[in-house]
């Protein structure tokens, strides 16, 4: 082989080598997160036994098991992925356990945020199970009512119907679009719940009045 073309490859080697090695460090990016890797899947800041600030002990212990999968959007309109368990509500303080099958021959995650950070990195608990896989992990919610957004990080699958909430003692109110629990659509609190019975009664009475007019002239 000439020099030049030996040359050539070499450098080709250690380009592709850089970028492979770049290519590790770019996808961990969970390197603060205690993360355990199996053939199923991922779970991601387990804690069975650390208590957070406000919590003297456990409340109670749950165990739930929650399935994803497409069979699960067949009866929600323009929803492609869906959950058994769009909801889950526990007491505070309580250790909540969670065993997570995927029926789809995607991956799809089951991910809490918003957890206390000093316990939970980045505040997050995350369970991602393989295609046709199931895997299982333990986390402890804080002592106060709070609600918790749950749902798929994978591309497109949280707007596509995996989206839910996790509700602590009274939560803080429903999040918005968690099929079967709320509202589709973001409504600001200065709305009312029926605003499209007022709208209709609005117009109704324009109707009216117009009427009214046009034939009292």
């Amino acid at each position: 082989m000439k020099p030049a073309a030996c040359f050539l490859l070499s450098v080709m080697a250690l380009v592709a080598s850089r970028s492979v090695a770049q290519d590790e460090v770019d996808h961990s990016g969970h390197s603060g997160h205690h993360m355990e890797v199996m053939p199923a899947g991922v779970v991601m800041n387990e804690n069975l036994t650390e208590l957070p600030r406000d919590c003297p002990e456990i409340s109670r212990d749950y165990a739930f098991t929650i399935k994803a999968g497409r069979n699960f959007a067949s009866d929600i309109p323009g929803m492609i992925y869906g959950m058994s368990q769009h909801e889950v509500r526990v007491l505070p303080c309580s250790r909540v356990e969670v065993t997570f099958i995927n029926e789809d021959q995607v991956r799809h995650q089951w991910m809490v945020h918003g957890l206390p950070k000093y316990l939970y990195p980045a505040g997050m608990f995350h369970l991602e199970a393989a295609g046709g896989q199931s895997v299982t992990g333990t986390f402890i919610v804080p002592g106060d009512d709070q609600t918790f957004l749950v749902h798929c990080d994978m591309a497109q699958h949280m707007e596509k119907g995996m989206r839910g909430q996790l509700v602590v003692g009274d939560g803080s109110g429903n999040l918005w679009n968690v099929p079967g629990v709320s509202d589709e659509f973001y409504r600001f609190n200065y709305l009312p719940a029926s605003m499209p019975l007022l709208a209709v009664l609005v117009l109704a009475v324009t109707f009216v009045a117009a009427f009214w007019l046009a034939k009292k002239a």
